[in-house]
């Protein structure tokens, strides 16, 4: 019987853990000037960029992630989003993803 009662417990547990996105605070966040470095690597830092590659924007951000991340909020795709919004999605996407998100230029 103890041995259901654990697992009980933890099954609920991981049941009703929710992570949190973009819940970056403002000690947590990258500089703006890691985010221009960023951009400019993956841009030319042209942040109403769209190649036709499926990455938008300064910081080169695909539409599913986009989307995913709340950038639907402001913008339909990150290039139409100013630079601020882009950053600020980066931002989410940093917290859930770590810097891998940008994998040849963080």
């Amino acid at each position: 019987m103890r041995m259901r009662t654990l697992l009980t417990t933890a099954a609920l547990a991981a049941a009703t853990i929710t992570p949190v996105v973009g819940t970056a605070t403002s000690a947590d966040a990258a500089s703006a000037r890691t985010w221009n470095r960023i951009a400019q690597c993956e841009s030319g830092g042209r942040w109403h960029i769209n190649t036709g590659n499926g990455y938008f924007g300064g910081l080169q951000i695909s539409k599913r992630t986009w989307n995913g991340y709340g950038g639907r909020r402001f913008a339909a795709y990150p290039h139409r989003a100013t630079k601020a919004q882009q950053i600020r999605v980066a931002e989410r996407i940093q917290n859930g993803q770590g810097w891998g998100a940008w994998p040849s230029c963080a």
